[in-house]
C-alpha cells in the first residue's frame, strides 16, 4: 500500500581483525587503520546512509562502498544484493561498534517507502539531521549538516527532486543522474533541518503524483 516502508535487510558481514598489508595498499588506507568491517545490504541508499551513521557513532571511516549493477532484485548470487560498504579503524572494537550502528540503521530506521497500492513504485526521501564524516565529504559540505537523501525511478526521480528543491530554501550538492547502477536517480540536498525534511516531504508526494498519474503533461 501507498506510504507502506520497505524495509532492507542486512545480507553479510564480517570483521577482518588485521588485514593484510597487500590489501591495506589497495584500500589506500593509512597505517594506522589495521581493522576492516564489510556488510552487503539489499538497499544501496540504506547502505550508504548506514555507513555514514557509523562513523558518528564509532572511531571509524568509510573506505570502500559501490552498488552492485540492477539492483538488489537482479543480485546474482544470495549475499551480493545491492551494496557492499567497507569500514576501516584502528581496533576490532571500533569496527565492530560501527558495524552495529550500520547494521541497526538498514534493518531499523533508514528505509525506502511504497508510492502506489502494489508497492511497484519505490522512493527513498531520508531526512538525516546531521551528516558524518563520510556523506560531508561526498558533499563538500560541514560535519554534522542536515541532509535531504532523495531517490526514486529515473523520470520520478528528477521530476520530484524538481518539486523539493522548490519546496524548501534547500541546495542540492549532489546529483545522481539516472541510470545509476541500480537504475534510479536523484539527488542530496542540504538546509535547514525542518527545511530538509520539507523538501523530504514534497520528493514523496511528487513521486506518488507521478504513480498514480504516470501520463500527465498539465497539473491535475
Amino acid at each position: 500500500m501507498r506510504g507502506d516502508r520497505i524495509p532492507a535487510k542486512v545480507l553479510a558481514a564480517r570483521i577482518i581483525p588485521r588485514v593484510d598489508i597487500g590489501l591495506r595498499e589497495r584500500l589506500k588506507l593509512d597505517k594506522s587503520l589495521q581493522s576492516l568491517g564489510l556488510i552487503t545490504c539489499d538497499s544501496d541508499d540504506v547502505g550508504y546512509t548506514a555507513l555514514d551513521e557509523a562513523t558518528k557513532k564509532a572511531n571509524v571511516s568509510v573506505c570502500y562502498a559501490q552498488s552492485m549493477y540492477a539492483g538488489a532484485a537482479n543480485a546474482n548470487t544470495a549475499l551480493a544484493g545491492e551494496f557492499l560498504g567497507i569500514l576501516a579503524g584502528s581496533a576490532p572494537d571500533d569496527v565492530e561498534s560501527g558495524m552495529a550502528a550500520a547494521m541497526h540503521m538498514i534493518e531499523h530506521e533508514a528505509s525506502f517507502y511504497s508510492a502506489n497500492d502494489d508497492d511497484s513504485v519505490v522512493y527513498y526521501a531520508h531526512c538525516i539531521s546531521r551528516t558524518g564524516t563520510y556523506l560531508s565529504a561526498q558533499c563538500g559540505i560541514p560535519a554534522g549538516s542536515p541532509l535531504a537523501y532523495l531517490i526514486a525511478p529515473p523520470l520520478e526521480s528528477v521530476y520530484a527532486l524538481d518539486k523539493a528543491l522548490k519546496a524548501a530554501q534547500v541546495r542540492i550538492v549532489d546529483f545522481y543522474g539516472p541510470p545509476s547502477p541500480t537504475n534510479f536517480g536523484g539527488g542530496l540536498l542540504t538546509g535547514t533541518q525542518s527545511d530538509c525534511r520539507a523538501a523530504c516531504e514534497a520528493f514523496a508526494r511528487a513521486v506518488a503524483d507521478v504513480a498514480s498519474r504516470p501520463i500527465a503533461l498539465r497539473q491535475g
